[in-house]
Parts: C-alpha cells; sequence; structure tokens
C-alpha cells in the first residue's frame, strides 16, 4: 500500500451555503450549514487514503475543545495525526466559508501564522515509511525540516503552492515536484512562465501550475505543455486543490508519468467540484 506525510496546516471549516453573499453590514440566513476539518494538508492527507493510501498528517492540533472535531474525523477517515504543538492551547485555525448558488465562495480564515509554538523535529521512523511527503508552507520550520530528512531519506517532496509564503525560498532545494496556484508568485515573477524558470533554477524537477477551470500548466526535464481540465457542473470549488494535491500524491506512486498523474487527479478534484463541502464526492 503507497503511503504518505502530509505536513502543514489544519483548520475548522465552517461552510454555509448561500443564495448570494452578504451585502456590508447586513444579516444573511443560510439555506445550509456543516463543518468539517480543513486546511490543505488535512484534505490532502483525507483524499490520499480515500484513494487507497495509508496517510499520516503532521500538523498543529492542540488541546482545545474545537480540536475534537478534527481528531474525530481523521480517525473516521483513518489518517493517523502527529501532533507538532500536543500542549497548545489556544482556539485553533477557523475557516468560515460562504458558497453561493453558482458554486463561487468567499472565504475569511486564520492561517498558521497565529502558531508560533511547534516542534520541527523529523519522526524517522515515520519518514521512512513513506514513498510521499506533502508540504503545503505552513508551518514551515518544521515543512523545512522534514523535507530535507525526506531528500536524505529517499522520499519524493512534493509541494503545494498555494502562495509565496516567507522562507518558501529556503524550501525549493528539497522539492522534487512543486504545483501551485496562479496565486503562487516568487519575488519578481508575475506571470507563469516565469514562475517555471524561478522554480526551476532552485532545483525543482518537476512544475505545474493550475488555474481552476483553465488548463494546467507543466513542465519537466521531459518536456512542457497543457492539459486541459475535465469540465463538469460545478457546484462547489471549496478543497478542490487539496483534493487534487492528495490524488496527485497517490497516483506519484503508481508508476504513471508526469503528465499521466497530473491528468488522474484533475479528474478526481474535478468531479469533487459537482457536490457540496470536501467529503460529499467520495460518496460518489
Amino acid at each position: 500500500m503507497i503511503s504518505g506525510i502530509f505536513l502543514g496546516l489544519s483548520t475548522i471549516d465552517l461552510i454555509y451555503e448561500v443564495d448570494e453573499f452578504p451585502l456590508t453590514d447586513s444579516k444573511l440566513t443560510a439555506r445550509s450549514q456543516a463543518a468539517y476539518a480543513g486546511g490543505p494538508a488535512t484534505n490532502a492527507a483525507i483524499t490520499f487514503r480515500h484513494l487507497g493510501g495509508n496517510a499520516a498528517l503532521v500538523t498543529s492540533i492542540g488541546q482545545h475543545p474545537l480540536t475534537a472535531l478534527l481528531r474525530d474525523e481523521l480517525n473516521t477517515y483513518g489518517v493517523k495525526a502527529l501532533d507538532l504543538s500536543p500542549d497548545r492551547s489556544d482556539v485553533p485555525a477557523i475557516s468560515a466559508v460562504a458558497v453561493n448558488s453558482k458554486g463561487q465562495r468567499n472565504v475569511i480564515s486564520a492561517n498558521a501564522s497565529l502558531i508560533s509554538e511547534y516542534s520541527d523535529r523529523v519522526d524517522l521512523d515515520l519518514l521512512n515509511s513513506a514513498s510521499v511527503l506533502l508540504v503545503d508552507g505552513h508551518l514551515m520550520k518544521a515543512c523545512i525540516a522534514w523535507a530535507r530528512a525526506a531528500r536524505e531519506h529517499g522520499v519524493a517532496v512534493v509541494l503545494d503552492g498555494g502562495s509565496w509564503k516567507p522562507g518558501t525560498e529556503l524550501l525549493l532545494p528539497y522539492v522534487d515536484t512543486a504545483i501551485c496556484s496562479s496565486d503562487f508568485l516568487p519575488p519578481s515573477c508575475s506571470r507563469p512562465e516565469q514562475v517555471v524558470e524561478f522554480l526551476s533554477r532552485h532545483g525543482v524537477n518537476k512544475i505545474a501550475i493550475t488555474a481552476g477551470s483553465n488548463p494546467i500548466r507543466f513542465a519537466s526535464e521531459q518536456g512542457s505543455g497543457s492539459l486541459a481540465v475535465p469540465d463538469v457542473p460545478t457546484v462547489d470549488t471549496m478543497g478542490a486543490g487539496d483534493i487534487f494535491h492528495g490524488a496527485y500524491s497517490y497516483f506519484l506512486g503508481t508508476g504513471l508519468s508526469f503528465p499521466d498523474t497530473l491528468a488522474r487527479a484533475a479528474i478526481i478534484a474535478s468531479n469533487s467540484c459537482q457536490f457540496r463541502g470536501t467529503r460529499a464526492w467520495m460518496n460518489h
């Protein structure tokens, strides 16, 4: 069984289905509400486990009562958790998400910048049992330590590049695959081709840039090109990028080529957009 480690941010996601987004200084009644464990690494780990792999989430959880939701959901989906700040008592990062009738979303979120105390110690037994490590750039000190150790032990490192974060330049030398959103803009970069050149110059061998429903641009030592994203009726795009990264990490271990791995992940992520929330797609 393929095993993967997912290191980064975990959140509590509060998701509201609304007809329209609220106006300034107004109140709005939601059509439905839901609460999930969320965050880039968390959603990717649950996706990886759902597809058939062994998944471990390395994150900051702590002891606040709200973290029970995160622990319960990880247990439900069979994802092992390694807590980098087990004594932390602060409120966990919370995301408030409104999704309208067109599948568009507004997100207010607290990220890992609020977490100042966490361990960067690498569990080598856990690392040596894995074939892939995904890092999302949150909890950067731990991301760098684990990615460096992964490189030393022959474990593939995937970067979820949602945005450029302080310290990313120190992480890149240990990254094998960077899957970046169009919001990932390193210093002095404003266009996708500049991002590809920047990442290549910093030693990243496989690069993909996603842009929602637009084609995925990719580049590797074997060549470059673009991949069309499957066209599906969109109900909710919440977590689609995280699902893509989890699926890519899973198919990476199946021996497919880089473009084929991206294409398989795109199918999974696109299909997830046909359902509300970040879990309903698993039932279809």
